[in-house]
C-alpha cells in the first residue's frame, strides 16, 4: 500500500518510514503541506500531521478533501477536543494523537482503507421524507438541494439508509465504518453524526434510539 506520511519533525517520519516499509507498505514522506495536495493522488492513503511549517495541517486537509477522497489520518500531537472536532468535521477518516502506538496505527490504517473500499461499492438510491441518498453516486438531495457531506458523513448515512426503517446499534455503526466497534472512537461517530444533522437539516430525520443506536426515518 502506498502511504503518503506528512511529517516534519525527523525522528518520527524516519520512524514511521522504517515501520510501514517492514510491514510492507510503500511509504514516502513529506514535511509541508504543499507537497501533500501535490502528491495526495499517487497515494493509498495519507497520514497527516497538523503541525507542518509551511502551515496549518486542518488546512491542508480542507483544501484536500476539496479535491480527493483518498483515506486520511490525522497523526498529531495536538489533542485538544477543538481540534479532534475540526478533524474529524473537516473530513479526517480518523484522529490519533502522539505518542502513537504502532500496531494500532497499521490496524487503523487497515481497517480506513478496507473500510472505505467496502462503503464505496453500488446499493441503490433510498429515499426518506424530503431526502434522497442515491448510494450509488454518493449524492444526497434535501428538498432538490444537494447536500455536501464529508466521505465519512456519506458512509455514515449511507450505513443508515441501507437499514432505513429499522434500529442500527452503534455497535454496528463503528465496526462498519471504522472496522473494530471496540478500536474505533465512540467520540469520532458523535461529531460525525452531529455535523450531519445539521447539515441534512431535518428534524426527526435520524433518531437516537437511547442506549442502542439510531435509525433512519420512522
Amino acid at each position: 500500500m502506498r502511504i503518503l506520511i506528512a511529517e516534519d519533525d525527523d525522528s518520527v517520519g524516519e520512524a514511521l518510514v522504517d515501520v510501514l516499509g517492514a510491514h510492507g507498505h510503500q511509504p514516502e514522506r513529506v514535511s509541508r503541506g504543499a507537497d501533500v495536495l501535490l502528491r495526495h493522488s499517487s497515494a493509498d492513503v495519507v497520514l497527516l500531521d497538523l503541525g507542518l511549517p509551511d502551515g496549518d495541517g486542518l488546512d491542508v486537509l480542507r483544501k484536500l478533501r476539496q479535491v480527493s477522497e483518498v483515506p486520511l489520518l490525522v497523526v498529531t500531537a495536538r489533542g485538544d477536543e477543538r481540534s479532534v472536532v475540526r478533524g474529524l468535521r473537516l473530513g479526517a477518516d480518523d484522529y490519533l494523537v502522539k505518542p502513537v502506538r504502532l500496531g494500532e496505527l497499521l490496524a487503523r490504517i487497515d481497517v480506513v482503507v478496507t473500510r472505505r473500499a467496502r462503503s464505496s461499492l453500488p446499493a441503490g438510491v433510498v429515499e426518506v421524507g424530503d431526502v434522497v441518498i442515491d448510494l450509488t453516486a454518493r449524492r444526497v438531495r434535501v428538498r432538490d438541494r444537494e447536500i455536501a457531506l464529508t466521505p465519512k458523513e456519506f458512509d455514515l448515512l449511507g450505513a443508515l439508509a441501507r437499514r432505513a426503517g429499522a434500529a442500527v446499534s452503534r455497535e454496528v455503526i463503528l465496526d462498519e465504518l471504522w472496522g473494530d466497534a471496540f478500536l474505533a472512537s465512540s467520540r469520532a461517530l458523535d461529531v460525525h453524526l452531529a455535523q450531519l444533522r445539521v447539515k441534512l437539516g431535518t428534524p426527526g430525520l435520524i433518531t437516537t434510539i437511547r442506549g442502542f443506536g439510531y435509525r433512519l426515518g420512522s
